[in-house]
């Protein structure tokens, strides 16, 4: 069925809770591992079911935030998604109480227990009203931010529309790039900073009530993080500052020779080749196409993922007015169906869409049919923790790389050397988004300057390169403002950096033996949402990144490559 054709029919509230509530005493009173197994696996379904009535609601009011109807429909799930999870709370409880719960981890793997402990000790009926007031100042920042247009080269554009720009080759253009960009935030700053303040003090109040010092506790609860913890990620932050940043100092350097910049300023930061930046070569049909001819020349697997898809209208990637900003892959679960949004402008970023969030939708595809122990894989163990769902999007990246040359054409060796060093760029941005929020929670009563002159702190741990000059918005240490993640899932981000350690060590396993990679990707992958992100990098043979120095050899070896690759 293609998206268009799916009915929306706004969920009952009241039979939903009765029918949680019904669940609740069931499971209790379960007598038997069997039937433990059954319920679990029934309530669901049950929850399968609101999930694709709330995605469906998700994408119609991401592609136009200003439509009337599903913008008073997300307002609703808004009001009453905390009901509904509160309920789920209870199921949680009941199943932890149970006798048998061991059954489950028997029969689903390590994450269930731990996961359904986690729903118990991150939510409450008492926060149920902050929960609702936090949903609805997320989208009164979406419609903000997707809201944005701008005046540049005669044209009204949209802030996606103005990273084509951002890498022009002269310099002028890519300085009133930016400065378009920050001529909507400053317009809306007070609005924006306003958001933001409620955001935290809302946050850090339900962890207060839930018995956390603040925010940045209860979120390693709510993020579902197993296995780690907060010091593990300071020590990743810290390898990534020691190990990391010196090298790409060096790498910056050379960057600037390439490109004839001698002294780089943040606008520039966007220009990495001195004749322009690789961009794909084609229509969006002719891109769309290349797009299937790689997945059908990858893996049987993946060449049955990409006909679904397309074939079913699965993807939303041209920009237009209205539409929120960035992208996402969710599935719809009744369906069993990916769906692919986004925002394409004309730069590599679209040709990372069709393997970023496609991998993330290739794990969807391959979970939501899969079976464990002759049972459907639950709804909730479809997908990992996002450190571990960032695997399947960011190593897709580099495992496609055989096939890249259907986009770039002649501009496939810029690419590639492109995406190398973008990734490992990224690695200190991450980590500073995740230092930014845990001081922005500890410290909640910072006023809007203050928390700006903190990122700018971070931005000469993380980032000693950038220059600023004079720029509105990003001189002033606004620039946190435009990462989405921030305001609507705050440490997420992390996330991120997690995954691209063990995407990288991928990259280095596709450059010597491609097709070993892929079976070691595809084993870490059918493993869905059943094992923890240690686990499921093990399986392929890949080290987490906690243990002090375990980012030494790495990134020499994408250094290394980075410095032999050099156009």
């Amino acid at each position: 069925m293609k998206f268009k054709e799916m009915p929306y029919s706004r969920p009952d509230l009241d039979n939903l809770l009765a029918d949680l509530d019904t669940f609740a005493g069931k499971i209790a009173a379960a007598g038997s591992d069997e039937e433990l197994i059954d319920l679990y696996c029934a309530v669901n379904d049950c929850m399968a079911h609101y999930r694709t009535a709330a995605v469906l609601v998700e994408i119609h009011y991401t592609q136009d935030t200003r439509d009337a109807y599903w913008s008073a429909e997300q307002d609703w799930f808004d009001a009453n998604s905390p009901a509904v999870s509160n309920a789920d709370v209870k199921i949680a409880k009941a199943i932890l109480a149970n006798p048998h719960a061991e059954a489950l981890q028997k029969q689903f793997g390590n994450r269930v227990l731990p996961s359904l402990k986690n729903k118990v000790l991150g939510m409450d009926e008492r926060v149920l009203e902050l929960q609702k007031e936090e949903n609805a100042l997320s989208s009164a920042y979406q419609k903000l931010y997707g809201a944005a247009l701008v005046e540049l080269d005669g044209k009204t554009l949209t802030i996606p529309q103005l990273t084509l720009y951002k890498e022009s080759l002269n310099p002028a253009v890519r300085r009133a790039a930016y400065e378009a960009e920050a001529s909507y935030f400053d317009a809306h700053r007070a609005e924006f900073d306003d958001i933001y303040d409620k955001m935290v003090k809302n946050r850090n109040e339900q962890a207060r009530i839930l018995g956390y010092r603040d925010y940045s506790e209860l979120s390693y609860v709510r993020m579902n993080r197993i296995g780690y913890g907060s010091k593990e990620v300071e020590a990743f932050r810290e390898e990534v500052v020691e190990q990391v940043v010196p090298m790409l100092q060096k790498l910056m350097t050379l960057r600037s020779k390439r490109t004839g910049i001698a002294h780089p300023m943040f606008w520039d930061s966007a220009v990495c080749f001195a004749d322009g930046n690789p961009k794909p070569h084609g229509s969006y049909e002719e891109l769309m196409a290349g797009a299937r001819r790689m997945y059908h020349e990858l893996s049987p697997e993946t060449a049955e993922f990409i006909d679904f898809m397309q074939d079913n209208e699965m993807f939303d990637v041209l920009s237009r007015p209205g539409k929120m900003s960035g992208g996402y892959e969710d599935i719809i679960p009744d369906y069993k169906t990916p769906f692919i949004f986004a925002n394409w402008n004309g730069t590599s970023g679209d040709v990372d869409v069709l393997t970023h969030e496609a991998g993330h939708a290739f794990e969807s595809y391959l979970a939501s049919r899969a079976e464990v122990g002759g049972r459907p894989i639950p709804y909730e163990l479809l997908c990992p923790g996002m450190e571990s769902a960032e695997i399947h999007s960011m190593s897709m990246e580099f495992l496609t790389a055989p096939w890249h040359h259907l986009f770039f054409k002649e501009d496939t060796q810029k690419y590639e050397l492109y995406h190398a060093e973008d990734s490992f760029i990224f690695l200190p941005y991450g980590c500073m988004v995740d230092e930014f929020q845990h001081i922005m929670y500890r410290n909640p009563d910072l006023t809007p300057d203050e928390r700006n002159a903190e990122w700018l702190k971070l931005e000469k741990k993380y980032r000693p390169w950038n220059d600023f000059g004079d720029l509105p918005f990003y001189g002033r240490g606004a620039g946190w403002q435009r990462q989405l993640h921030i305001f609507e899932c705050p440490f997420y981000y992390i996330d991120y950096c997690l995954a691209t350690v063990i995407a990288l060590q991928f990259f280095v396993a596709n450059l010597k033996d491609p097709a070993d990679a892929w079976q070691r990707y595809l084993k870490l992958t059918r493993l869905a949402g059943m094992a923890t992100y240690t686990e499921l990098a093990e399986s392929a043979g890949m080290k987490a990144p906690f243990a002090k120095g375990s980012l030494t050899a790495l990134a020499r070896t994408v250094e290394d490559w980075i410095e032999a690759n050099q156009i």
